[in-house]
């Protein structure tokens, strides 16, 4: 479940200027009222089935509430992006874009750390930024399960808007398409050259990708920071 937070061109997301977002509460509550509809009027005659199918449905607003909620106050509402994992082939497409590159490497949003643990396992030094601190937990307790020391993979507790991602010359995102715009304006100022950024489902709109791979929801882009700055570079001598 994915609800897109929405930016507008011309305002600034870290200053206090109000913009209109769809709020992850209001859209969940609606999708389970519209289930739970569905569910009753199929049910009418089954109260047990009907009683189970209520249970069903609070018990997933509830594990959504868990998940997805932590944090969230200490964002702008403009860019509030909700947890959705990755998947398995997403994760494949991103480490084929990372073939024959090293060094350090920040995931944007790193949920329960599956990208991390993926990119460790290909010598990265990952670092996760995930401002829901039950997820930060979760994948903290899964790296030191798996033994992996915290010089190699670590989660930081900590909202990447606010941080200076200069270091890392590998950054990958999984976030909602209305933030894509604004966080490509942070990493082109902020990134070295040599870095390479990659987007999974959703592609940075201003940017052209160096490579891709796979398709649908799978689909994952690869963008070189010197060509991007070499490329706005040219659009702003026209």
């Amino acid at each position: 479940m994915l609800s897109f937070a929405l930016v507008s061109k011309n305002s600034n997301p870290f200053g206090r200027e109000k913009v209109k977002c769809s709020i992850m509460e209001d859209s969940v509550e609606v999708i389970l009222q519209h289930k739970s509809c569905e569910l009753s009027r199929h049910t009418e005659e089954k109260p047990l089935v009907t009683a189970a199918s209520g249970a069903f449905l609070a018990g997933v607003y509830g594990l959504w509430t868990l998940f997805a909620l932590p944090g969230f106050r200490k964002v702008p509402i403009c860019l509030k992006v909700p947890y959705l994992p990755s998947s398995r082939t997403q994760t494949q497409n991103v480490m084929k874009l990372l073939r024959g590159r090293a060094g350090c490497l920040a995931d944007l949003g790193s949920g329960d750390g599956r990208l991390v643990f993926a990119a460790t396992a290909k010598g990265f030094h990952c670092t996760g930024f995930e401002i829901n601190s039950i997820l930060t937990g979760y994948a903290r307790v899964k790296s030191n399960w798996k033994g992996i020391p915290s010089s190699t993979a670590s989660f930081v507790n900590q909202d990447f808007w606010k941080t200076d991602l200069s270091k890392y010359n590998n950054v990958t995102v999984f976030l909602a398409p209305g933030v894509m715009e604004v966080l490509g304006r942070k990493l082109e100022k902020e990134l070295p050259d040599e870095a390479r950024v990659i987007a999974c489902r959703f592609p940075f709109p201003d940017w052209t990708p160096t490579a891709t791979e796979g398709e649908g929801l799978d689909q994952t882009w690869a963008y070189d920071m010197n060509v991007i700055r070499k490329l706005s570079t040219q659009a702003a001598m026209k």
